[in-house]
């Protein structure tokens, strides 16, 4: 049985969220000289680095044609009501008897591959309660791409992307408050599966910090949320909720407690299954879009395990990864690439090609890469792709008139080089630590001087892309004729509030 104060890996105990994102100062000390490449089958080399101001820990690229070039990432802050710059008081206005505040700010990228200094470029920010896990929706609803956002005030926020090219904005477009003084932990859509049947409802699944799981449906006609079924999983908090993409009947959920369950949404209440196979808390769990019966599960254990559904009982590989999972992320074209943000651990790309195919072997370190003094909580594959222009789009590419095909956006990535940027409008924030080792917020203070060192060695040390003539497209006209040996990824992480952009390569 896992023991719930063992979790956290040298965690000062808080409520919810904050256990484990804050690390006492002796154990940031211990990974402070970390940072490390490693690959057996690949490599990945970084293309840009942001500031992203407050601590990041949620960054997904959007799946729809036509708009995979744009990335959200949404980040979690803690402040406290008395907040000091150089030992002077600032006027927040909060009580100092109240709680700490959880603040906020999600962001919307667009990738601009024309600009080589920074092809990831802000179009919008906004300030929110703080952000704990976003999914976008994988079909379009009403003509719209939407955004589910779950967040510290105990909220399901549906945003809706509107506008296009440098004019996309995300805006309101439905809410459902979960049960009172309790945060949203996490949140899933029913339509991770490529191929949604007419007939299939769309649906979220969310969890809480009180242990419960939220079955939700969308109205596709027009803004609203709508209860389905609402039910207790877990004795403390319930960190994770996922759909099986195969049989949305069928949900997943992993707890504090350290079980892993599953359930029939049809008869919610009772489990059909309950694992203790791992050790500590669940914090991840993701079903293969590209393979039915095949799940992947992560923990602070610092395990990932693969399991077959049919059979629960047993996992048929199991990595150890040198850190917390706290995302798995598969591919969105290679069925046995999968990415895991490993907090201390960094990230790892793993090959799972012969444990799903042979139930025989471990997965394989494809990369792996660990940053000082940062937590990696976010961490997604884009859905954008390379293919060459010249080979597969002869007759509408050549000359000077741009492809026209179903809004296909094209850039060229020839001139990228590792950048580091920090927010506009200008305004830096310095995470420290308190008496008690937990993370507060000020102002006035400096990007951190060992993110630009990192980007800065990066750049001396071949950072470009190397694909001349070569583009990146953002619909499935090409995928024929696509290189998957070559993926874009995000990264984000804690601490040192920094997205990094990396380019993966398949050796």
């Amino acid at each position: 049985m896992a023991h719930r104060n063992s979790i956290g890996l040298g965690i000062v105990q808080r409520s919810c969220f904050e256990q484990v994102l804050l690390l006492v100062p002796a154990a940031l000390d211990a990974i402070a000289s970390l940072s490390d490449f490693r690959a057996t089958e690949g490599r990945v080399r970084l293309l840009q680095v942001v500031d992203t101001e407050y601590t990041a820990d949620s960054v997904e690229w959007c799946p729809l044609e036509g708009r995979r070039h744009l990335l959200v990432c949404g980040t979690y802050q803690l402040r406290k009501p008395e907040s000091k710059v150089c030992g002077v008081l600032l006027a927040s206005g909060l009580d100092p008897d109240e709680p700490p505040s959880r603040l906020g700010r999600l962001y919307l990228y667009r990738l601009n591959a024309d600009s080589s200094a920074c092809p990831l470029l802000e179009i919008q920010r906004r300030d929110t309660s703080a952000i704990l896990d976003m999914k976008w929706c994988h079909v379009p609803v009403a003509g719209h791409a939407l955004l589910g956002v779950a967040d510290a005030g105990g909220s399901i926020e549906l945003l809706r992307l509107v506008g296009s090219e440098n004019a996309y904005t995300l805006q309101p477009f439905s809410s459902f408050a979960l049960e009172k003084q309790c945060l949203a932990l996490s949140l899933d859509w029913s339509t991770g599966k490529i191929g949604r049947a007419s007939d299939q409802p769309l649906r979220i699944l969310s969890s809480d910090s009180k242990g419960q799981l939220y079955l939700l449906e969308v109205n596709e006609e027009g803004p609203g949320l709508q209860e389905v079924a609402m039910w207790q999983a877990h004795h403390f908090e319930a960190w994770i909720a996922a759909f099986n993409y195969w049989q949305t009947e069928i949900v997943y959920s992993g707890g504090d407690d350290g079980l892993l369950k599953g359930w029939d949404t049809r008869t919610p209440g009772t489990s059909v299954f309950t694992s203790k196979r791992h050790s500590m808390g669940v914090c991840s769990i993701r079903s293969s879009p590209h393979r039915e019966n095949i799940l992947a599960t992560g923990s602070y254990d610092e395990h990932i395990l693969l399991w077959d559904t049919r059979n629960m009982k047993q996992p048929f590989a199991d990595m150890s990864v040198g850190g917390g999972v706290w995302r798995l992320k598969w591919h969105p074209f290679h069925h046995h690439l999968l990415l895991a943000a490993c907090m201390h651990g960094g990230f790892k790309i793993f090959n799972c090609q012969k444990a799903i195919e042979e139930k025989q072997e471990a997965c394989t370190v494809s990369a792996s890469h660990t940053l000082p003094n940062s937590l990696v909580y976010g961490a997604d594959w884009s859905w954008l792709y390379v293919h060459n222009p010249l080979q597969t789009c002869q007759s509408c590419c050549s000359g000077s008139s741009p492809c026209s095909n179903s809004g296909a956006k094209e850039a060229h990535l020839s001139n990228l080089k590792a950048v580091h940027q920090s927010p506009a409008p200008s305004y830096d924030h310095l995470a420290e630590n308190d008496e008690e080792g937990h993370t507060i917020l000020q102002s006035g203070s400096k990007p951190r001087t060992s993110v630009q060192a990192l980007a800065e060695d990066m750049m001396k040390s071949d950072s470009q892309l190397h694909t001349a003539g070569t583009k990146v497209c953002d619909s499935d006209l090409y995928l024929e004729a696509a290189n998957f040996d070559i993926s874009f990824l995000t990264t984000c992480s804690f601490y040192d509030h920094i997205l990094h952009l990396w380019k993966w390569e398949n050796i």
